[in-house]
């Protein structure tokens, strides 16, 4: 009888690892199908996302804090279209060189000092050719020329972007303590740090508030003055307007517009990549390569991935009706109930060759306090949420036509109706 009693125990023991192995098979998180494949990068670390939700498909170390060059530019070049939106300056605002930003080093040396130039050209020279002088200056004329309170204003936009506790600035060029001599800030300590996911949510957030940058990413060249002799040679090959190049033809990349590259001593190369097609937007991070080549070859190879594995998948349309909850009972209304459809189409980022079956709909309806007529079509009356493999979206459900309030009158006799019924069938239970 014991070893009967054992040998039931073992069995069911079985069938539930067996069971919950599936389920979790079934519906991996989002950290493990990210961590499901190896694409052999020679990189310290690596992430790769899609641009309209910030879904990751890929990840390797991708939240190791390491130094990102001048890819921390990207939370300048935000602060400043910013500013741009806000009013508080314009692109045609004349900007004047200082002593700082006309002495500091790296990419650059454009700027001598007491020059005037609007922030539309010195942004330019910032996204373009990653010009350090162009950067400082434009930190200045926004933070009333301090760049350490520029800092500042970095640190406080990474805290309301969510970036991680590790992210970190102490210049608006990406520039080491060291490199910035005595510019260097004496109220900010340590020194300018990112995780690759931190710098693929900044891409994410300049996308989705400030697309405009792509404008100027995407040159491949630009003169900086109309007198010039040479242009300004944008440092990311990858962009598809290089495919005549013939310097940069075997790395352009089709559909690739931006987004920012860098590269120092302590940070070796890194770049921040950003490409559409077919209707999908990703956007790549890789950190800590060591040659300028290599960055943009590590980059093809985590931009392949996701181009050739996944695809933004139509769930829902517009206008649709959702087949859990057609209607939305509501108080009040000449009509006790109202037909119900999305308010807006619904994608997301799935496996190429993704079912049907995987992408589980639920519908809910709204609070009952906001189901009172009068409700007027086009209202918001529910939610509903797709989900696919741990990752999920949410579209507002609205009133598909109007539900007016109903007369005293109507809903006097309703109520008695509804007594007698729930009386009748409280008696028949």
């Amino acid at each position: 009888m014991l070893l009967s009693v054992r040998r039931v125990a073992v069995i069911v023991t079985l069938a539930i690892i067996v069971q919950l192995g599936t389920a979790l098979w079934i519906q991996p998180n989002k950290a493990e199908a990210a961590e499901a494949v190896d694409l052999k990068l020679d990189v310290k670390s690596a992430i790769l996302i899609e641009a309209s939700t910030g879904q990751v498909l890929y990840e390797n170390n991708a939240d190791a804090a390491l130094p990102p060059a001048s890819m921390a530019k990207m939370m300048t070049e935000y602060l400043v279209m910013e500013a741009v939106k806000s009013g508080k300056i314009k692109w045609e605002d004349m900007v004047q060189v200082s002593q700082y930003s006309a002495d500091v080093i790296g990419s650059g040396d454009l700027l001598a000092v007491g020059e005037q130039y609007t922030v539309k050209d010195l942004f330019g020279a910032m996204s373009i050719y990653s010009a350090n002088d162009a950067s400082v200056a434009l930190a200045e004329f926004i933070a009333g020329g301090s760049e350490e309170n520029f800092a500042k204003m970095m640190n406080e936009k990474a805290k309301e972007m969510g970036l991680s506790n590790q992210a970190h600035f102490i210049s608006s060029t990406g520039l080491s303590r060291v490199d910035l001599g005595k510019y260097a800030p004496k109220g900010i300590e340590g020194e300018t740090l990112l995780t690759a996911k931190d710098a693929a949510i900044i891409a994410y957030n300049i996308l989705k508030d400030h697309k405009e940058v792509l404008d100027f990413t995407k040159q491949p060249s630009k003169k900086f003055r109309e007198k010039d002799k040479a242009p300004m040679i944008n440092w990311n090959w990858m962009l598809e307007g290089n495919k005549d190049n013939v310097n940069f033809k075997k790395y352009a990349y089709p559909g690739l517009d931006g987004l920012k590259t860098g590269s120092t001593d302590d940070a070796g190369y890194c770049f921040t990549g950003t490409a559409e097609r077919n209707g999908m937007r990703l956007i790549s991070v890789v950190m800590g390569t060591k040659t300028e080549p290599k960055r943009f070859e590590e980059t093809r190879k985590v931009l392949d991935y996701g181009f050739n594995n996944f695809e933004m998948k139509q769930v829902l349309t517009a206008k649709a009706e959702i087949d859990s909850l057609k209607t939305v009972n509501i108080k009040k209304g000449v009509e006790t109930q109202v037909p119900v459809v999305t308010q807006t189409g619904l994608s997301i980022v799935a496996k190429k060759g993704a079912t049907p079956d995987q992408f589980v709909i639920t519908a809910e309806p709204a609070d009952e306090s906001k189901l009172v007529a009068p409700i007027a079509k086009g209202a918001v009356v529910g939610t509903v949420k797709v989900t696919y493999q741990g990752t999920e979206k949410t579209a507002n459900l609205i009133a598909n036509e109007d539900v007016e309030k109903g007369s005293w009158f109507r809903l006097f006799f309703r109520a008695i109706k509804d007594f007698f019924v729930d009386t009748i069938s409280g008696k028949k239970k």
